[in-house]
């Protein structure tokens, strides 16, 4: 995203969205999150590529991301 030379990636065609409205901006960053840092994250990308949806944080937090949170909470309980 911080760079202005195309994408190859499968991803390319967001990453060039990007890169297209960045400019817009006065002071943007981009930083790279490792999955295993960002897991409510990647559970929501994970299930929305599953149910192949574009919207699907839209009015709620998803059933699975409350279930790993829930999970996460009893485990630091005990």
């Amino acid at each position: 995203c911080q760079s202005s030379e195309q994408d190859r990636s499968t991803i390319g065609a967001i990453i060039k969205d990007i890169q297209e409205i960045k400019v817009i901006f006065n002071s943007i960053g981009f930083c790279h999150i490792p999955r295993t840092e960002n897991t409510y994250a990647h559970l929501v990308a994970t299930e929305a590529l599953k149910k192949r949806e574009g919207h699907y944080l839209v009015g709620a937090v998803p059933n699975i991301v409350r279930r790993a949170v829930e999970g996460e909470r009893l485990r630091y309980q005990n």
